[in-house]
């Protein structure tokens, strides 16, 4: 009786693939087996042969690199021209020579160079005290009534992004014709050793100023407008 054959034996994928990468000049001398390997096509039906399928591959990874240089060219484009803007801000805010311009400059700034539709300034009692006229918009008087929904805003934070109602729209920005439903805000709070009070950007659009947003930009503003607010102290 005669034995029954032994099951034939298939060797392992990744074996063969672990093989043929530790013997690299495995097909030195049999370049005719190259030419006689098809391979699936990657985007239609049918096969090809290793050599077409290496150019396929290179090509797409060619169009790949390709994107992402053109995507990191078009960040440092976009880089570049937020720090145009910011430079040319700062400028405009070291030449003003009084609080009021100061505020006036950085409206100016934030409207023409960053779409910003609207800014206040709110600064405590103690730092106009002693100038000859009240405070011009968007430059106004910290009052308990502005600083409590001012903090409610932040909710414990140095700076953030959030809604702003509509009532909290006509309390805090109240030279600026408040919209007909909830906007969007960053608001800063402005400190240089002392509180200095707070920065508030608003826009009427819900999404201008996401929670998710981070608010690196208004925390430099704020502090650089905090510094300049204590320059321009009138009894120095």
């Amino acid at each position: 009786m005669s034995q029954a054959p032994e099951p034939r034996k298939t060797l392992d994928p990744d074996q063969v693939a672990f093989w043929l990468a530790r013997h690299p000049d495995f097909f030195v001398g049999r370049e005719g087996l190259l030419q006689q390997l098809q391979v699936p096509h990657p985007h239609i039906e049918g096969a090809v042969s290793l050599l077409e399928r290496l150019v396929i591959d290179l090509r797409q990874r060619a169009e790949t690199a390709e994107g992402r240089l053109e995507h990191l060219l078009e960040t440092a484009r976009h880089n570049e021209a937020q720090y145009r803007r910011l430079r040319e801000t700062l400028l405009a805010l070291v030449e003003a020579d009084t609080r009021d311009a100061l505020a006036q400059a950085l409206a100016t700034q934030l409207s023409e160079r960053f779409n910003t539709p609207a800014m206040a300034l709110w600064c405590p009692a103690t730092l106009s005290d002693s100038e000859p006229s009240p405070p011009q918009p968007p430059r106004h008087v910290l009052d308990q009534h502005a600083g409590a929904r001012l903090a409610a805003l932040l909710d414990g934070r140095t700076s953030r992004c959030a809604k702003l109602s509509v009532s909290d729209w006509k309390c805090l920005l109240p030279h600026v014709k408040a919209p007909r439903k909830a906007g969007s805000c960053a608001i800063s709070r402005l400190s240089a050793g002392e509180s200095m009070g707070y920065l508030l950007l608003a826009s009427p659009d819900a999404d201008q100023y996401r929670a998710s947003m981070d608010t690196l930009f208004t925390e430099y503003l704020g502090d650089i407008v905090a510094r300049l607010l204590i320059r321009l102290n009138p009894h120095e």
